[in-house]
Order: C-alpha cells, then structure tokens, then sequence
C-alpha cells in the first residue's frame, strides 16, 4: 500500500470546489470522449486532472466559474457557497457539503481562495477547514478555429483529513471530482443555450 489519503473534497470549487458521482446525463454538445478525467497518488494527496471541451462564449464560462454565491444551486454536494471578501484578484469563499461515494460520506466545511487571472486561469486553494490541502485551479484556451469552443480543465492536489487507504481514496475523490466537474460543464452549455436562445429572439 502506498501513501494513505484523508477525507473528501467539496468541488470545487469551484474550484472548486471543488464533488461528488459519475459521468451520467451529459447534455448537449459534451460527448462522453470530450471529457477525461485522471486520478494519481501523490505523497498523502491524490492529483485529479480533468478537462472537457466546452461549447460556449467565453464570457458565459467565467462567469459561470466566477459565480460563487451560486455554485451550490448546480454542483452536486455542496450545500452552500458564499463570497466573504476579496482583495484585487483574489475572493474569498465559504463553503459547505458532503462528499463521499455510497456508504462513505463526510461533511465538508471549508474556506478557500479563488485567484483569478482572466482571461485563462483561476488558482484555488484551501485557507481553512477539514481539507488538509487543497491546491489546484481552472484553466481556459480557446479552440483554434472553433468560435465559441474551449478547453476547460481542472488540475489540483487534495489532501483530506481523515486516513482512506488509496484503494478507497482514489476512486472516490475521482468520481467526485468528475460529477462537480461535468456539473459545472453541463451549467456553462445550459446558460449558453439560453444566451443563443435570446440573441435569437433579438
């Protein structure tokens, strides 16, 4: 047995928060082999990597990202989520959930900072909490010669608090990772939907 992980993470955010099931009823323009979604053992952490092709304008995707107050109306386990400060690019974020797979449920209470550096990137990481680390964030790049059409991926280290033995911690983190991460994809084709819709209807 390699290293061994303590708890589960909330998504997201949005990061981050960051979780939660599985890859079921993608909507839309997202097929099943536009998302991959990776998991690793790093020291007592577990490295997800995802990434999805996104069809939608680009300001419709970060404010979908950006939209703390509401991440808990569409991501899957998180409870409530609410911005209690900024400072220039960086806001601060409180959170509430569960995470876990099954029979395997924690509730998660955590503090995180979102960086952002539009027009690419948002870094997140944990200020407080029942995570013991949390360090990650989105990336963004448009799709050459594809208007409207970008590569959204996640990449962060999660290191929870409560001791899994890697066989447990990485399927679950995993599959929590990936259900917050298609939530968030399924929300940003959803408004982009509608924005067409109502350009549409102009």
């Amino acid at each position: 047995m390699k290293s061994r992980v303590r708890s589960q993470l909330p998504s997201m955010i949005v990061a981050g928060l960051l979780l939660v099931q599985a890859m079921i009823g993608v909507t839309g323009a997202l097929a099943a082999e536009q998302v991959a979604i990776q998991a690793s053992v790093e020291g007592n952490g577990v490295v997800i990597n995802a990434t999805a092709i996104v069809n939608a304008p680009y300001n419709v995707i970060w404010q979908t990202l950006t939209d703390y107050d509401h991440l808990s109306d569409f991501v899957p386990g998180m409870d409530h989520s609410q911005v209690i400060g900024r400072h220039g690019t960086a806001v601060t974020v409180q959170q509430s959930g569960h995470a876990g797979l099954s029979f395997l449920r924690y509730p998660i209470n955590v503090v995180v900072e979102s960086d952002e550096h539009p027009p690419s990137a948002i870094t997140i990481r944990v200020l407080s909490g029942n995570l013991r680390r949390l360090t990650g964030g989105y990336t963004l790049a448009a799709v050459p010669g594809q208007p409207h059409q970008f590569v959204l991926s996640w990449n962060g280290l999660i290191e929870p608090e409560i001791a899994l033995p890697d066989f447990i911690a990485v399927p679950v983190l995993k599959s929590n990772i990936e259900d917050q991460f298609l939530a968030m994809v399924r929300e940003i084709e959803r408004k982009a939907a509608l924005h067409v819709s109502v350009f549409v209807e102009k």
